[in-house]
């Protein structure tokens, strides 16, 4: 079977577009309908339901899809293996992705140290919103994501990576600094909130409304997008806000914010690893990853 053809009908299936198939993989569009129609009249089967205004695969697609993945999963495997030496240094390229928290603080170190080990190895990292990154991992332009939640996307899977702490950033010689406060106390401050859709708001979000509160109980005068966003604001002294415990690790160190903790409140997070479903993990990939796990545990 023509594995172009497979790939071809498992891009329109997984971006329910022939266009946004063809911009995927690089070629024109009537490329892309050739490459199917061929492959129906080959199977004698309809595989795809043009009729609505997104593409959908029949029941029949539906099961050739499950099995295509697995079939361009072996051959990616098998190009791995004679692309590349089974023992010795490796070389290649990692290209991975991150939402901004975790692209922003743990990852590019960890990224550092490990192409140190591996100087043959070539790291292009890719830092983003969250569906951004879960989405080019989806139509395999990244081999892998790092990002703050899992997001429901067709072509991938999530697995734990490591455990991210949550805390209240205050500027130096603050009144919640290196003390616990309670909600009526924080009520009392003007909070530095991330844009809606962030994993730290989601988180907090989550926190407070398990103790009877809201967002919008809060005194928010800024909303500003990034973690970098939030932390600059507070290092200026404009207010206090909730981030990852990495992304201010250095400031805390230094001296410049300090870390209160609000009463009731214990809030964490999950960072995800995002991988294409079915496709064949790269030797260098795997090893970055045993590298990764080991170096956050």
């Amino acid at each position: 079977m023509d594995t172009r053809q497979l790939a071809a009908f498992c891009a329109v299936v997984e971006r329910a577009s022939f266009s946004q198939a063809a911009e995927q993989l690089g070629v024109t569009q009537p490329a892309v309908s050739l490459q199917i129609r061929s492959l129906e009249k080959r199977l004698g089967v309809q595989l795809l339901d043009r009729s609505g205004r997104r593409v959908e695969p029949t029941d029949a697609g539906r099961r050739l899809y499950r099995s295509a993945l697995r079939l361009l999963a072996q051959e990616e495997q098998l190009l791995a293996e004679l692309g590349e030496e089974a023992e010795g240094e490796l070389t290649g390229r990692l290209e991975l992705g991150a939402s901004t928290g975790p692209g922003g603080t743990v990852l590019p170190v960890v990224l550092c140290e490990f192409q140190q080990r591996h100087p043959e190895v070539h790291v292009a990292l890719t830092v983003s919103d969250t569906q951004r990154i879960v989405e080019q991992v989806s139509r395999r332009e990244l081999e892998l994501g790092v990002v703050g939640a899992a997001r429901r996307q067709r072509g991938v899977v999530f697995e734990t990576f490591f455990r991210d702490e949550v805390v209240l950033a205050v500027p130096k010689g603050h009144r919640f600094a290196d003390r616990v406060v309670t909600i009526d106390e924080l009520r009392a401050e003007p909070m530095i909130l991330m844009q809606e859709g962030a994993g730290v708001r989601q988180v907090i979000d989550e926190e407070l409304r398990a103790a009877g509160v809201r967002l919008r109980d809060l005194d928010v005068p800024l909303e500003l997008g990034l973690q970098e966003s939030a932390r600059s604001a507070v290092l200026g002294g404009f207010g206090i806000t909730f981030i990852s415990r990495s992304a201010i690790e250095a400031d805390v160190a230094a001296g410049t914010l300090a870390i209160g903790r609000v009463e009731g409140l214990d809030p964490s997070r999950d960072i995800q690893l995002v991988r294409s479903a079915g496709r064949a993990e790269t030797r260098v990939g795997q090893a970055f990853v045993e590298f990764a796990k080991t170096r956050l545990a």
